[in-house]
């Protein structure tokens, strides 16, 4: 088997433990009463963007091949550090999941009874979720030898990131007030220490 093979492989079971963690939180999430919705058309592009971006344009080129012409050649190494790096993203989506419960939603909604949620990894980042989602499209990078859709992951996360996460902040503040702003001051927004 090619180490081209393996890094597809890979990145179909990590797709694969991607849905078995957020499922289950789906289902449960449907049950929780909506008190506050922030759905908009940008957000709508923004989430089809990370699909596309982590698992549509992948997945096709998985299956396919296609687009042939933009692979190169896949090591070892990359496709092991992809590995590593995938499993650390699903790590945290699976506590950002946990930490979340209840609050948990895909779109920007509050939730009946939402509550600020700061421990786990949310003591150290404000959105741990996006930070997988960053870790998903790096380990893509890395485990599919292809510059299409081994950076796709990446691509659509920024777009996912860059149109969401201002939205995001202020619907918090506008809920949780002071409270929110204290937090802001004390964590960085998906880099611990850094960003």
């Amino acid at each position: 088997m090619s180490v081209h093979t393996i890094g597809e492989i890979v990145w179909v079971l990590g797709i694969i433990a991607w849905y078995i963690i957020r499922y289950p939180f789906e289902r449960r999430g449907k049950r929780v009463p909506v008190v506050s919705s922030r759905r908009s058309a940008s957000e709508r592009v923004a989430l089809a963007a990370a699909l596309a971006g982590l698992a549509i344009v992948p997945g096709f080129y998985v299956a396919t091949g296609i687009p042939k012409a933009a692979d190169y050649p896949a090591h070892l190494w990359a496709v092991v550090l992809g590995a590593a790096v995938f499993c650390l993203a699903m790590w945290v989506f699976r506590r950002t999941h946990k930490q979340l419960g209840r609050n948990w939603s895909i779109t920007l909604e509050i939730r009946q009874k939402h509550e600020l949620i700061c421990a786990g990894p949310y003591a150290l980042v404000r959105h741990p979720m996006y930070t997988s989602f960053m870790l998903m499209g790096l380990a893509q990078a890395f485990l599919l030898s292809n510059w299409v859709a081994g950076l796709a992951g990446l691509v659509g996360f920024g777009v996912l990131f860059f149109l969401r996460v201002d939205k995001e902040e202020r619907m918090m503040l506008d809920v949780f007030g002071p409270e929110y702003r204290a937090y802001m001051d004390k964590t960085k927004r998906i880099i611990p220490y850094l960003y």
